[in-house]
Formats: C-alpha cells, structure tokens, sequence
C-alpha cells in the first residue's frame, strides 16, 4: 500500500529549515485537539476503576456504555436507537479506516466518495480498500456543499459525510441531509456522516442536525444504508479516552460487528466506565461550549471573521497558503496548516486551517500576533 504522508508531516518538512521567533511564545493552530484539561469527574472515574484492568473487554462493548450512548443519542436528537443498532468503538478514526474495507470487501471495483478537502484517514482507508475515489469539492462557490452527479451517485458503493465539516466548519440543512438519505436509498450505496463536531455549536436553537434524524424525517425509521460516526474527543476535552461509536442501519451492524471481533480494537474496561460518565453528563459540555464561543467572539473581533455555526476552526482565506505559513512562524512563531495539504486536485490551496483549542486568553494573545502579521502580509 501506497499512502499519503499526513498533513503535519507534510507541514514539518515545510517548516524544517525555518526557525520561528524566538520574541514570542511557540503557539501551534494545527492540530484538532483540544488543550483544555479533561474535566475531574471524568479523570475521577478513570481513576475508580483501574481494578477493572484484570478483565478482557467484550468487542461488542458493555450493555452500560450501550445505554449511555444511547441515552446522549435520545436526548441530543430525539432519536430512540436499540442495542443491534450502535456499536462502541475505539474512537472514530479506527471505524474510518476499517469499516470501508469491511464494507467494500467483496465488490467488484468498488467506489467511494468523500469531501474534498478531507480528514485523511478517508483517504487512507479508500487506498486499504483498492477503491476509485470521487472527491466531493468544497468551495465558497458552492458554499462548502458536496454533491454528485447521477452517474457518480449511480457508481457508488460507499458515500461519506462530514457535517459538521472538518476543516471549512460548514455546516448542512435538513433539507440537504435528507436529500443524502433518499440517494442513499434510491441509488442503494451506504451513506455515512461523521459527526464528531455535532456538540461544539453555539446557538441552542440552532444545533447540527444528525443524519438519524434526517432517516427519521423521510420516513427511513430503519436507517437503510444509513450510519453516524460521533466521538467524545470534542466534546468533553478527552480525546485520550478514545470513545466513539457508529449507529444506524442494524443489518450492516450486525455484519460489521462479526468482523470487529477479529480486528481486536475493544475498549479497554476502564475506559468504558469513565467514558459512561462522561457521555451520560452534558453540564461539562455545555461549558466547553461557551468557551469555544467566547474564542470566537474574539476570533470576530480581531479578524473580523463571521463565526461559523459549529466546530472550532477558522478556514481563512490567505493569497499563499504555503508562503503565508512559512512567513507566519518566522515572523510570530505561530503554527497553521496549509489548506492544500487537506485537498486534492487544488482544493484547499489559498486558505489555511486555524484551530481555536486553547483558552480565551492565549487566543486573544495568538490571533493578535496573527492579526499584526496579516497587516503586515497585505501591505507588503
């Protein structure tokens, strides 16, 4: 196999011969994780049940971490899942890279396609799979929306989502989710979104939608071809815990889940128990929440951006994202990653992805630095 080097790879050897400035403290806007401490109820938990270590972990997951999921899937988008309907996992990067060669096994020159610009285990997982690939363009033409044409739909075997959107922060209407729904019907392929920034929104009346619910909107109450990916990484500030789950369509579950206990990737018990607590609390959440916001409000107010709806990245349009890059962290030892090596076939070039995990205060600090740079930039 043939992969791609990863996009910090790729910004490593852009930035290896030159030195950021040693006047001001290293800021990294990279990567996606968040750098608030894991709240303590959670590490507590953790902690409590380091006893459980003596015991294997079903590949399944335990019935408990099932209803905690389940119960966080009911509250947050009115949807009623049974057992046969989720499965725990490792997090969601292992299901994006295992669950299309599962699925794609047996076709005979199978296709999947997934938005460009992407996270790259989508990548990685099409290249597992010996699959053709149909990139799914995002621009600000078509307003970070994906789409295919009949002939493209009729070739496909797998369709990925990512809404929220990692790394533009689109996000997508019920109407155009449950447009998926019916292609993924009507053209027979599995359709799946990833939705693991579904719980960093900032109006409460204006929450991600969840492809279940699109299902339930156009009558598909068995989510036919139909799965979700979500994870606690985001947000309860745990991506160390390595929780997720994918929930839908029980038939492809069933199959999946025959093939999950071969790959060996369960969760180890302790895991499962702190990962309960934490998917059944939301109070914890809600504060990350008003946190990531309150990076916004300052994002607004000193780059005069307008705010996305959910996630916490900026996608900023820059002339040269790679020269932009490189003249960034020698000038104010800040760190962003080029939108070019999140796309394909062009797509990315002249933006540049910023993630806003740290706290208020050093972001205000940060995109101040930021903001004398780009002044600079347009000047010159």
């Amino acid at each position: 196999m043939q992969f791609e080097q990863y996009p910090f790879e790729r910004l490593a050897q852009l930035l290896e011969n030159s030195k950021g400035n040693e006047k001001y403290e290293p800021s990294s806007l990279t990567i996606g994780e968040p750098q608030f401490a894991t709240p303590q109820f959670i590490q507590d938990e953790l902690s409590n049940s380091a006893s459980l270590l003596n015991k294997y972990p079903k590949s399944a997951g335990e019935e408990y971490l099932k209803d905690a999921m389940i119960n966080f899937v009911s509250k947050r988008f009115n949807v009623d899942l049974s057992y046969d309907e989720i499965i725990p996992t490792f997090g969601t990067r292992e299901v994006l890279f295992n669950f299309p060669q599962f699925a794609l096994f047996d076709k005979e020159n199978p296709t999947i396609a997934f938005p460009n610009p992407f996270y790259q285990i989508y990548e990685g997982a099409a290249i597992a799979s010996v699959a053709n690939v149909i990139h799914m363009d995002m621009t600000k033409e078509n307003n970070f929306l994906v789409d295919l044409t009949d002939d493209e739909l009729k070739s496909c075997d797998l369709v990925i989502l990512n809404y929220p959107n990692n790394p533009t922060s689109a996000t997508i209407t019920s109407e155009e989710l449950s447009k998926w729904v019916n292609r993924a019907l009507e053209y027979d392929f599995i359709l799946i979104n990833d939705e693991c920034y579904s719980e960093l929104y900032f109006d409460e009346t204006n929450k991600p939608l969840s492809l279940l619910e699109a299902c339930k909107m156009v009558g598909n109450n068995s989510f036919k071809n139909c799965l979700v990916l979500n994870s606690i990484s985001k947000r309860s500030s745990a991506p160390g815990l390595r929780s997720g789950f994918i929930a839908g369509d029980k038939e492809i579950l069933q199959e999946y889940m025959k093939y999950r206990t071969y790959v060996g990737c369960a969760l180890p018990l302790p895991l499962q128990k702190t990962a309960t607590v934490a998917w059944n609390d939301e109070k914890h959440v809600e504060e990350f929440r008003k946190l990531y916001k309150e990076n916004f409000e300052i994002a607004s107010d000193i780059l005069g951006i307008s705010a996305p709806e959910a996630t916490f990245y900026i996608w900023l349009e820059v002339e040269d994202e790679l020269k932009f890059t490189k003249e960034l962290y020698e000038a104010k030892n800040i760190k962003v990653l080029p939108g070019s090596f999140l796309g394909r076939n062009g797509i990315g070039k002249n933006f540049v992805r910023i993630a806003l995990v740290e706290s208020p205060q050093k972001t205000k600090e940060v995109l101040t630095r930021l903001k004398e740079f780009i002044t600079l930039y347009k000047v010159q």
